[in-house]
């Protein structure tokens, strides 16, 4: 099985299990190629306001077992286990605790390491329920014998690199650094540094969100834009008479719709600027409904990255010293939330030294 592609986007397919992995499918194959490679391939809906649901659900359930988790993709996340090793017994512990609150049923791996990439190595080689703990002076030793696919490479990367006879992560890393930037540019020097165990990009864990959601379910499936709108319009003013926003005004917003048989539409927007504007809203986010691929059984509205402070004060003069830095981190702060917590980051000089531009310095996430 594998999802098919999203309605209104490329075919190409998307995740897919074990079984069609052995049988030459991989996630981004254009589904002509997928299909010809395997007639038997089942393709499923896809459901991205579930898989969101469920994963926040995931997130959520961590964060209460006491985990400052920094969440990746849906089904990837890092947190560190320092603040909760004392209060579970050690690491062990600490990890048992993690598999307990992410639940049996999804067959959650962990990895344990000091560097990042072991980290998430270590996980995709446990078993399902399992822990694999890696020491940090065994790192190099870890890595070595496993595949490329763990790298962050496109397949056409990967493919070159196998024609060199580079076949896992030991000999990628045993390679020249500036050589290896030549050849495959910013990407391949991203892969070696993570092949040569060099990665200590520390976990920033996530504010604990404080989104708003309110949903509507239609008595019959509904295709007409028009209903939709107004089903919006009803769901907007829902979301800002809730007492639990407290005037805060909104930085991100998620239009979502259950459709008939199955699968799901999502479309997700940060805006320019916080506003509790209903009619700002509502015009933001109705052209969005043009997009939905179906008739939809529900529409969902969420609210999400509510401001700190419930007004702003607009000012006559050009802002400078402190009110200009602060209109600036109200900026990174409008990026991350667009493009996630790695979306802005400094360049850190670690070693000047060296002569291989890529090992002198390091990106590291921008704080406010």
């Amino acid at each position: 099985m594998a999802f098919g592609p999203e309605p209104g986007s490329r075919p190409l397919v998307g995740s897919c299990t074990t079984a069609a992995s052995e049988a030459g499918v991989f996630p981004s194959m254009r589904l002509s190629e997928a299909l010809a490679s395997c007639p038997d391939l089942v393709l499923l809906e896809p459901d991205p306001a579930g898989t969101d649901e469920a994963w926040e659900a995931v997130v959520h359930r961590l964060e209460e077992a006491g985990f400052a988790v920094e969440p990746d993709e849906p089904g990837c996340a890092y947190f560190e286990t320092d603040g909760i090793e004392r209060l579970a017994g050690g690491l062990d512990g600490a990890l048992r605790r993690a598999l307990d609150a992410v639940g049996a049923r999804w067959q959650p791996r962990i990895g344990a390491a000091a560097r990042r990439f072991t980290a998430f190595a270590a996980a995709a080689v446990a078993p399902p329920g399992r822990v694999v703990v890696v020491d940090d002076g065994e790192s190099a030793l870890f890595l070595e014998p496993l595949p490329l696919d763990l790298l962050p490479l496109s397949p056409e990367r990967r493919e070159e690199l196998s024609e060199l006879g580079v076949r896992c992560l030991g000999e990628l890393a045993r390679l020249p650094g500036a050589s290896v930037a030549d050849r495959l540019g910013a990407d391949g020097a991203e892969a070696w540094r993570l092949a040569s165990g060099s990665d200590g990009t520390a976990v920033t864990a996530r504010r604990p969100p404080a989104d708003l959601a309110e949903e509507l379910e239609f008595p019959e499936p509904v295709a007409n834009e028009l209903t939709l709108r107004r089903a919006l319009s009803a769901l907007v003013d829902r979301l800002l008479a809730r007492p639990e926003r407290g005037g805060r005004a909104p930085r991100r917003v998620a239009l979502s719709a259950r459709l008939l048989g199955g699968g799901s539409w999502r479309r997700a927007l940060t805006l320019r600027e916080p506003t509790a504007e209903a009619e700002r809203l509502r015009l933001a986010l109705a052209p969005k409904l043009v997009d939905v691929p179906g008739p939809a059984i529900t529409l969902r509205l969420e609210l999400g990255e509510l401001s700190d402070s419930v007004g702003t004060q607009d000012e006559l003069v050009r802002p400078r010293g402190n009110r200009l830095r602060e209109r600036l981190r109200g900026g990174l702060r409008q990026v991350r939330a667009a493009a996630g917590i790695d979306a802005v980051c400094t360049v850190v000089e670690v070693a000047p030294w060296s002569r291989v531009p890529e090992s002198r310095a390091i990106l590291v996430p921008r704080d406010d």
